[in-house]
This record gives structure tokens, C-alpha cells and sequence, in this order.
């Protein structure tokens, strides 16, 4: 009998507490379900309006003369001062006189065959007189008229064949003729600045002496600035000659308007760009200086019907996300223009669609979305 007792005990201790257990847990409060609803993302967009969008192409240039130049003497003698120091770096506005050469010997052989010229008018007046008095008096005061200090003026012109046959017959002709090419010779004495500029560099100054051929010094024009660019092949028939163009120097706050000049028609092999030249239409109150480097804006043709996307909001330049009906929506779109930090497109988007405009990681179309617009505008 205890036999059987001890065997129970175990028994009846572990069915009693399996029952006393059970009689706890139906005590216990049950616990609410999970709402497995999914929170919708909120990002930030902007609502598509389509238009004519202007392609902007940037670019990096260096400023620079379209009109340099040489100054070399075409006579001999000794060169003299003008009305600026001919030297480097040395500012000059057109008009001035850079140079001159010694003109003595020039000006005495000039005055020599003006007074030729006047010998053989006087030997030849009596003789108009007699053969034609109706033009006399042009010829006198034609005579009158000759001026050693001045340059002489046009010969009278006649269809009078005697007359013609007496110019020649007292060399009229060969000797006018001969004070034409010395006063010709006469001004390549004298070096005047033929545009507001700057000397680069001079061979020569003032007290050397010069000889045909000599070179003096460098110049460049300062009137006619021009940016030299490279425009990626892919993109020249972006631009055309006439584009306008925004330049912003180094210097901050400083915008210079500009236009596309001319466009080159070879393609390095190289760089796979093409030569186009920027002219300088409008600088404000700032000169600008030769050398400079620029960033050139060029304003390229219109795209119709575009819109310009941040390039963030753009994934393999392919597609964009929308928000359709409360959830992400993938949409294929194409790229007319890259811009660097923004892309033109213009197919795939129409008017209204809701764009999202920040970068997106770990989102699928048909995921739950919300505009952050609208989001803060109910709060």
C-alpha cells in the first residue's frame, strides 16, 4: 500500500500543477493585434507644368585680344617718342602717336618735287590761258592751292584731249604722281594707335634705329575681346552664331554679356569639342583684362513642351517617381538636355503629374507615398 502511494504522489503533484497552471493563463489579458497597416513615405514634390525651356550650355574660356598686333617700320631712320611711352604694359587710346621716325630727309625730297610740280604748272599756265580760258581758273587756284605744309589735293580732271596731250608734254602727271607715292612714304613715319589698346612687348624704343622690316613691338586691341571655347561635339548644334551668352569673370558679383560670334566647323580629334569664339558686347563699368578666365552660360536653343528636373530626381536618366492614387509610380521619361545639375525632359511627363524631387533609396512603385506639400499644409 505505501508501495503504491509513493508511486501516485509524483503523479497526482505534476497533473495538479499542470491544472493550477492553466487556471493562471486563463486569467491573463489578452493582447491587442497588430495593426499591419504600412505608413505611407513622405517626400517632397513639385507639380509638372510643361513649357519652352531654354537649354543652357556652361562652359570655360580664357579672354583674350581677336586683334593682335605687330608694328613693323616700313623706312629707315631714327625712331623718336610719340605721345606715350613705348613700353610694356603701356595703356594707349586710339589715335595716339606710339612712334615716329626721323622724316627730315622724307620731307625734303616731298617739298623738292612740289616744287617740280609748281615749275612745271607755271611754264604751263600761259598756255591753258591761250588754248583753253574756259578752265583757267580751275587750274589756278589748283595752283594756288599747293602747300608745302599739306598734303596736295586731286589733280583736275579733263576730257580735253590738247589739254591732256600739254599735262604730259610738261610731266604734269609723272610729277604729281611722284608727290602722291612720297607723302604715301611720308606717313609710314609715324605710328598711330589705330584702336584703344595695350603694348605687350616692344624690340625697339625710342633713339634706336629702325630699317625696313624692323620689328617694334606687339599690340593687342582692347575694343575687340573675344572668349575662346570648346563646346563638346554632341552639343554644337545647341548653339548657333548669335546666341547669347552670360560671363562671369573670377571675380564674385561680376556679370559680362557676351554672343556667340563665329563656331568652328573641325572637330578636334582629341577632345571630340569644336572651336567657338564669344564676343564681348556689354562689360558695365568694369574694363576687362586680357587673360582673364571665365565661365560662359550659353543660352542654346528652346525645348518646347520640357521641363527642367533637378538631376537628383532623375535615376539612370531614365525614369522618375510620381505619386499616382496615394503610391509611388515608376514613369520612363526621356532627356532632351543634361545641364549638368539638371536634366531637360521632354517626354513622359505631362501637365499636373506629381513629381517627387528628392533622391529616393529603398522605394518601389506602389509603395504608399504623401506630398510633404500637402502633408504640412493640413497640419
Amino acid at each position: 500500500m505505501k508501495r503504491k502511494a509513493l508511486i501516485l504522489s509524483p503523479l497526482v503533484l505534476l497533473v495538479g500543477g499542470f491544472i493550477i497552471m492553466k487556471i493562471l493563463f486563463s486569467f491573463k489579458a489578452e493582447k491587442p493585434k497588430r495593426n499591419s497597416q504600412i505608413t505611407p513615405r513622405i517626400v517632397a514634390t513639385s507639380v509638372v507644368s510643361l513649357g519652352e525651356v531654354p537649354a543652357k550650355l556652361t562652359t570655360y574660356g580664357t579672354l583674350a585680344s581677336s586683334q593682335p598686333g605687330t608694328l613693323i617700320s616700313e623706312v629707315s631712320g631714327t625712331l623718336q617718342a610719340g605721345d606715350i611711352a613705348f613700353q610694356p604694359a603701356q595703356s594707349f587710346k586710339r589715335g595716339d602717336l606710339l612712334l615716329k621716325v626721323d622724316n627730315r630727309q622724307i620731307n625734303l625730297e616731298l617739298n623738292s618735287t612740289k616744287s617740280d610740280l609748281l615749275t612745271a604748272l607755271s611754264s604751263l599756265m600761259p598756255e591753258i590761258k591761250v588754248s583753253s580760258p574756259k578752265i583757267f581758273q580751275v587750274w589756278q587756284q589748283y595752283f594756288d592751292s599747293i602747300n608745302f605744309d599739306e598734303p596736295i589735293g586731286e589733280l583736275p580732271t579733263t576730257q580735253d584731249q590738247r589739254l591732256k596731250a600739254l599735262l604730259a608734254r610738261y610731266n604734269i602727271f609723272k610729277l604729281y604722281f611722284a608727290v602722291q607715292n612720297l607723302e604715301i612714304r611720308a606717313s609710314k613715319h609715324f605710328f598711330y594707335a589705330p584702336f584703344n589698346g595695350s603694348i605687350i612687348s616692344t624690340q625697339l624704343r625710342d633713339g634706336s634705329t629702325a630699317a625696313p622690316g624692323s620689328r617694334l613691338g606687339e599690340l593687342i586691341n582692347l575694343e575687340k575681346l573675344e572668349v575662346e571655347i570648346q563646346v563638346p561635339a554632341k552639343d554644337i548644334g545647341w548653339i548657333h552664331e548669335g546666341s547669347p551668352v552670360i560671363l562671369e569673370p573670377e571675380e564674385n558679383g561680376i556679370q559680362w554679356i557676351g554672343h556667340i560670334e563665329r563656331i568652328g566647323n573641325i572637330i578636334d580629334e582629341r577632345s571630340q569639342s569644336v572651336l567657338a569664339y564669344i564676343k564681348l558686347d556689354d562689360t558695365g563699368d568694369v574694363n576687362p583684362l586680357a587673360g582673364v578666365f571665365v565661365k560662359a552660360d550659353i543660352e542654346a536653343r528652346m525645348i518646347p513642351d520640357a521641363i527642367k528636373v533637378s538631376r537628383r530626381a532623375v535615376y539612370e536618366e531614365s525614369y522618375v517617381f510620381l505619386i499616382n492614387g496615394g503610391v509611388f509610380e515608376k514613369r520612363p521619361v526621356g532627356v532632351a538636355f543634361d545641364e549638368g545639375d539638371y536634366y531637360i525632359i521632354n517626354r513622359g511627363l505631362t501637365a499636373s503629374d506629381t513629381l517627387v524631387t528628392e533622391l529616393l533609396q529603398g522605394v518601389s512603385a506602389g509603395m504608399p507615398a504623401r506630398s510633404r506639400n500637402a502633408f504640412e499644409s493640413k497640419e
